[in-house]
């Protein structure tokens, strides 16, 4: 077995390879234990549409029986729809623990699992204390696995829940983009459900996602949304990555809103309702996030990047909102505090519904900032957080210590705007981002990064 499918914030791997049914079956008989030793009897499995899901979930809910739970299975669907059912208890069958079988946004040859055990969701430290565990257990595994699992349907509640908690007010028309993934189905329903007229496109759940990447943060998985918006007269698209917890928006004429465009939003509508509310985003959002936020009178936190380290921190602070770069978006106002794009966008159409002001018109009302996407350069994994160390003692000595944000790798407050370099937890691979008044700036700043990154390890150049 390979240990790197033990994650950061999951465990992902390759289904054919690395994801095998003993593996599964050791895994769930573990996570199995953990439930049964917070007081729980019942596990929820939910799956993705990628074709290897049927297969992870049956071995995974056969590990969770061999435990001593009663397991049922969810209709294919998003991951939010997994988290809402371990929530929103539907008696007789109550629980706070829910496994989702998931490659998220990966290539269609991947799976892997998110995991919420007795309500709380696992990562960092809890997935690294059962590696050895669950690779322990492979060989004890039985040679065939279960297949008379009950099938419950949540969606149904869900979308009741959306239709009671969205307020209801003028129709908009809006294109949904699921990149065939598992959201399209219950985005439909859902928006429907509040009175929007939706137009959607590769909403068929296709696991080998034959159109495009389902990765909607990533521009030129938005062309087809953007083309369509424009093509009906729609007053905004919306895509999902391949599990639904991550959204992308586009506007009426085809401009991108990023994660911290939409944190502001949200936040917006939030503070008029919660004033002073906490606020949460992570060290890749722009600088204009938190100063708006700040003159808006929010509680702005910079936090680590990483959608389960969000998530603790929302719960910590108590926060009303957060949000990732990454898409991800984490309701506390109104809502259960896990990512859910498809509440998200029913949350962006609802603060649409009752402004006059267009998404177009929100976005130039920002103030105007040069920054770079995320810029990813090869690094292993066995050297990556070296680099980001060594770069940060170097950083403090040569712009003082004041100006490095040391919370998440090194975000470097220089010129008019800042830098970043952090490792990426889930790929080995250097993560910068670069933000400043004028581009003139912003190539001083990126040549500043690039030129200790060439003294700690020559091999590493910024693009």
């Amino acid at each position: 077995m390979n240990p790197s499918v033990f994650r950061e914030y999951d465990i992902r791997g390759l289904a054919d390879q690395e994801l095998t049914d003993p593996f599964c079956w050791a895994l769930g008989r573990l996570l199995g234990k953990r439930a049964k030793e917070k007081g729980e009897i019942n596990a929820y499995v939910g799956q993705d549409v990628r074709v290897s899901s049927p297969r992870l979930a049956r071995a995974l809910g056969t590990g969770l029986r061999a435990a001593g739970l009663d397991v049922r299975l969810l209709e294919p669907g998003p991951t939010p729809l997994t988290y809402f059912a371990a929530t929103v208890e539907a008696p007789p069958f109550a629980t706070k623990t829910g496994i989702m079988v998931t490659g998220s946004h990966n290539p269609a040859e991947y799976n892997g699992f998110k995991m919420v055990v007795a309500g709380k969701t696992l990562f960092g430290d809890d997935i690294r204390s059962f590696q050895d565990e669950v690779l322990a257990g492979v060989s004890e595994a039985p040679a065939k696995m279960d297949t008379d699992f009950i099938e419950l349907r949540r969606s149904e509640d869900y979308i009741r829940f959306i239709r009671n908690n969205i307020r209801p007010g003028r129709r908009l028309k809006v294109v949904i983009d699921a990149g065939n993934g598992a959201a399209g189905e219950l985005a439909i329903a859902s928006y429907e459900a509040i009175g929007c007229d939706v137009v959607p496109i590769f909403c068929e759940p296709d696991g080998r996602f034959p159109n495009h990447h389902p990765d909607p943060t990533v521009a030129k998985n938005l062309t087809h949304l953007i083309a369509k918006v424009r093509e009906v007269g729609a007053d905004l698209g919306i895509g999902f990555d391949g599990d639904g917890d991550r959204i992308g928006a586009v506007t009426a004429q085809g401009k991108i809103l990023y994660g911290d465009h939409l944190v502001l939003y949200f936040a917006r509508d939030i503070l008029a309702d919660q004033p002073g509310a906490t606020i949460i985003s992570e060290v890749k959002s722009s600088q204009v996030l938190y100063d708006v936020l700040a003159k808006w009178g929010a509680n702005p936190v910079l936090w680590k990047t990483g959608h389960s380290l969000i998530k603790a921190k929302l719960k910590e602070t108590k926060g009303a909102l957060a949000g990732e770069m990454s898409g991800h978006m984490f309701f506390s106002h109104r809502y259960f505090g896990f990512d859910d794009a498809i509440y998200a966008g029913a949350r962006l159409i609802e603060g649409l519904r009752f402004r006059d002001e267009t998404l177009d018109e929100f976005m130039d009302s920002l103030p105007s900032m040069v920054n770079t996407p995320e810029i990813r350069v090869d690094c292993a994994d066995d050297k990556k957080f070296d680099v980001v160390k060594r770069f940060t003692e170097r950083a403090k000595k040569d712009f003082g210590s004041t100006a490095v944000n040391d919370i998440d790798g090194a975000r470097i407050k220089m010129l008019d705007g800042w830098g970043l370099l952090r490792a990426s937890n889930t790929q080995p691979v250097l993560v910068l981002r670069f933000e400043a008044g004028n581009a003139a700036n912003l190539k001083k700043i990126r040549d500043s990064f690039a030129t200790i990154l060439k003294d700690i390890d020559s091999t590493i150049s910024v693009p």
